[in-house]
């Protein structure tokens, strides 16, 4: 009986993920610091008038954007996990690994730190969050392209994955010079974003946000056959007919795109990205993408959405800091993977 409820349960996953998710995105939108009455909730999202207009704003361009946000945010950021984990056969190899979150944190800290808060456009100066999201994205995108360039020259991995390092390493040493001359002010203003906040996308900015993370999403499924590929070893993938540049050139696109625009919009988000694979894994007990991407995905989102409600004290005591909340999640879950693999190396 024990047997047949885990043979179940274990060929359902994807299914119970989904009905966590729905959960969660109801939960997400019922509850924060001010209280909404449920049947108010639904009547806004049905397009219904609200017995008090301040509860239309706060569920149509705070609750609903932020909701949606972290549920493609997760699934974005655990996508570019195994992606990465995958193509540098790397346990812990995450989002963060290529730099491309240090290249974000350096295009936000070049606005609020050098230019407090205001970003220069010719003659003129444009400033608050839109101008932070352009700094992040832009320092993020040519990060990602420092990598693809150097990813032509390079055929080895592990070559690329320290490059990508010391990028991050290069990056960070600018950003803590840039602190060190900064006004207290926007040391603040770039400790804050850099806590993490899936609130960053407003009710304008959210179909950009998600036809952005849609397109990265869609390649990264079209991935699933050469990822199988590279896991039994570059050589054995290049004999089944994979194009090893190419997977690799797309692979870094998707992680770039994906990796990119939520930091970009949310700031950089620790430990889901290298976190929930490990979770999928265990979950399925198999590597084969062709489950895992799917499942991995779902995963990231419930992650998201789970954090973002935690996130939310009660009455008006405020939000917590997002990355005060992941590892809370993602550390236990890496410290398993690596005692589980010393067991299984001894």
């Amino acid at each position: 009986m024990k047997q047949k409820t885990q043979h179940f349960i274990k060929h359902n996953i994807p299914f119970l993920l989904i009905g966590c998710i729905v959960i969660l995105l109801a939960a997400n939108l019922l509850y924060g610091s001010v209280h909404i009455p449920a049947d108010e909730v639904f009547n806004i999202l049905l397009g219904g008038k609200a017995e008090k207009m301040a509860w239309e704003y706060i569920i149509l361009d705070s609750r609903l954007p932020q909701t949606l946000t972290a549920l493609l945010s997760g699934a974005a950021l655990a996508a570019a996990g195994l992606m990465l984990q995958t193509a540098f056969n790397n346990p812990l190899a995450g989002p963060d690994i290529l730099g491309i979150n240090s290249g974000a944190g350096l295009g936000a800290a070049i606005v609020l730190l050098l230019f407090g808060g205001l970003m220069p456009t010719g003659n003129l100066f444009f400033g608050g969050s839109l101008a932070i999201v352009a700094a992040a994205f832009v320092g993020a995108l040519l990060v990602t392209m420092v990598i693809l360039a150097f990813s032509t020259r390079l055929r080895s991995h592990t070559m690329l994955l320290i490059i990508g390092m010391m990028i991050g390493y290069i990056v960070s040493s600018i950003v803590s010079l840039l602190n060190f001359f900064s006004t207290a002010e926007g040391v603040q203003s770039y400790m804050m974003w850099g806590m993490g906040n899936f609130g960053g996308v407003s009710r304008q900015s959210l179909p950009l946000f998600a036809t952005l993370i849609v397109v990265g999403l869609v390649i990264a499924i079209g991935l699933v056959k050469p990822l199988n590929a590279l896991l039994l070893g570059e050589r054995y993938a290049e004999n089944l007919g994979v194009n090893i540049r190419r997977t690799r050139l797309l692979l870094l696109l998707a992680t770039g795109i994906l990796v990119a625009v939520t930091t970009a919009y949310c700031g950089p988000v620790n430990f889901i990205g290298l976190a929930v694979p490990h979770m999928a894994r265990l979950m399925l007990g198999t590597g084969d993408h062709r489950r895992l991407m799917p499942t991995t995905l779902l995963c990231g989102s419930v992650i998201a959405l789970l954090c973002n409600i935690i996130c939310t004290l009660p009455g008006d005591k405020g939000l917590l800091p997002l990355n005060a909340i992941t590892p809370i999640i993602g550390a236990p879950i890496i410290i398993y993977v690596i005692i589980s693999k010393r067991k299984t190396l001894a």
